[in-house]
This record gives structure tokens, C-alpha cells and sequence, in this order.
């Protein structure tokens, strides 16, 4: 290997609160940017009945109760994902750790069931139609999970495999220094994917993209077509990206490099393609639901 891209400088900490010394890092700003631009355009399509052919589901000021509903899913479903996806045996055994959400350790389909069974309670409790709501969340899910990878590039974290292609990244951090193997040595440092950046455009700016031209094409008029989409949309972009994505530290073992999760014989599947699959089947079943009765 001859070439790397060194890690830009970037200082974790967006800022610090004057007189405080409190240090506000780029991750939490993701979180906020990615829900409140999600709030607003949603509280705008509510104002756009063409869109929906008809009456929209819910009022624009009905958004403002959802909005807690959903940051209340993401933190909590995305917390119990990672401790009961990746580290269950660690937070068995140090309970308390599990609310130290500021350390970090999130999951986004934990994060994703969390919305969904906030959603879920939002739409009873208000006599929404669940998949009218579902499809306005889907659509502007995309942009937090841009911001989120960015995040995750900027901390340092959730890096990809050792790299001999000269877009490969060197992360300053010690887990990542180390190869254990040919690809992706340079003068005794690790370059690696920096797959962070590669989901940022696949599951934030690509399919982002395409929910908006299916949106415009008059995809809310079919209940549940977009959120379909972005469940299969979603799936696949995250089982491709675990092709070039370092698994989980808990899962690599001298008699498993690779990290799966499940393995197959001389193959197998992460965790996060593990629990993609299911997002692609329900997400091909609800396009194909969509299609088959027509257009509000």
C-alpha cells in the first residue's frame, strides 16, 4: 500500500458553553439537527393536502406531541438495541453502565423499534392512520441517519475493515491501528474503510433522494409505499455496507476474524445483517401492499 488519507482534524467537541465548560460534541448536535429538521418538514407536509390526496392525517400542531414520542423511541429503543443486540452479557453484569447514554453505544434498529412502538402508541392515542404516520416519518429518516454517520466519523467510531484502496482512512484511535493482516498496512499504521461516510450517502443522501422523487410522484398517496421503501431501502443499503464495516469488537475471536454473528460455514452474517433482513422482507411486503390497492 502506498497511499492513505490521513483523519482531518476535526475536534469532537462542536463547542463549549461559555462560563460552564461544558463541551457540546458534533454527535448530540446530529441527534438535535436530524429531529428538528425532521419536525418541520413534517409539520409542513401536514400543511399540503394535495400530497396526501385529501385530508393529511393529523394536524400541524399535532407534530409537536409526536416529536416527543419519537425522541423518546430513539433514545430508549436505541439504548436497549445496543445493550441487547451487541453487549448483553457486559450489561448483565454492570447494570448501571446501560444509562450512561453520554459514553455512547447506540443502535439504530434498536433506535428504530423504539420509534416504531412510539409511533404506534401516537397514531391509537390520537386515531392517526398508522401507516399514513409511517410514511412521514420514513421520509424525513433519512436525514438523521446522514447527520448520525457523520457523527460517527467525526468522534471517531464504527469504522470499516483494513483497506488497500488509496481512499482508505487512518483512525486515530488505538483499536483501529491494527490491521491483523496484510491489507491496509502503512508505515505500522491501519487504514480502513471509512464506512461511516459511505452509509452517510447510501442510507441518508441516496435513498433520502429516492423517498423524495417517489414522494413527489405522488407516493403518499399510497399508504405505506413509503415506508416500505425505506425499510427495504435501508436493509439493503446496511447488508452491503457490513461487507466493508469492522463488526463489533465482542464478535471477532482468533477462530472468527470477521465478526459474524451467525457463521455458515467458511461465511456468515453480521449482526447488522442479521437484523436487516427482517427490514427488507416487511419492507417488500408493504411496496407490494402499496401498489396492489392503488392510490388514495
Amino acid at each position: 500500500m502506498t497511499m492513505a488519507i490521513p483523519f482531518p482534524a476535526i475536534d469532537p467537541n462542536a463547542f463549549v458553553i461559555p462560563g460552564l465548560g461544558w463541551p457540546i460534541r458534533w454527535y448530540a448536535l446530529a441527534y438535535i439537527a436530524g429531529l428538528v429538521a425532521g419536525w418541520r418538514i413534517i409539520v409542513a407536509l401536514m400543511k399540503r393536502p394535495g400530497a396526501w390526496g385529501g385530508t393529511p392525517p393529523m394536524s400541524p400542531q399535532a407534530v409537536d406531541d409526536l416529536l416527543t414520542a419519537v425522541i423518546a423511541g430513539v433514545v430508549i429503543g436505541g439504548r436497549l438495541g445496543y445493550v441487547l443486540f451487541y453487549q448483553p452479557a457486559y450489561y448483565l453484569e454492570h447494570p448501571l453502565e446501560a444509562l450512561k447514554i453520554w459514553e455512547g453505544g447506540m443502535s439504530f434498529h434498536g433506535g428504530f423499534a423504539g420509534v416504531v412502538v412510539g409511533a404506534f402508541w401516537f397514531a391509537r392515542a390520537h386515531a392517526i392512520p398508522a401507516l399514513r404516520l409511517a410514511d412521514a416519518l420514513a421520509l424525513v429518516a433519512p436525514i438523521g441517519l446522514f447527520f448520525g454517520r457523520v457523527a460517527n466519523f467525526i468522534k471517531p467510531e464504527l469504522w470499516g475493515r483494513p483497506t488497500d484502496a488509496p481512499w482508505g482512512v487512518i483512525f486515530p484511535v488505538p483499536e483501529a491501528q491494527t490491521c491483523h493482516g496484510i491489507a491496509g498496512q502503512i508505515d505500522g499504521a491501519c487504514a480502513r474503510h471509512a464506512s461511516q461516510l459511505y452509509e452517510a450517502g447510501l442510507e441518508g443522501l441516496l435513498l433520502g433522494a429516492l423517498l423524495w422523487l417517489v414522494m413527489a410522484r405522488g407516493g403518499l398517496r399510497r399508504p405505506g409505499l413509503i415506508m416500505g421503501i425505506f425499510l427495504a431501502g435501508y436493509g439493503i443499503a446496511r447488508a452491503m455496507i457490513e461487507l466493508v464495516r469492522q463488526p463489533d469488537l465482542q464478535f471477532v475471536t482468533p477462530v472468527n476474524p470477521l465478526g459474524y454473528a451467525l457463521q455458515i460455514g467458511s461465511g456468515g452474517l453480521t449482526m447488522g445483517q442479521i437484523l436487516s433482513l427482517p427490514m427488507i422482507a416487511v419492507g417488500g411486503y408493504f411496496i407490494g401492499r402499496a401498489l396492489r390497492r392503488g392510490r388514495a
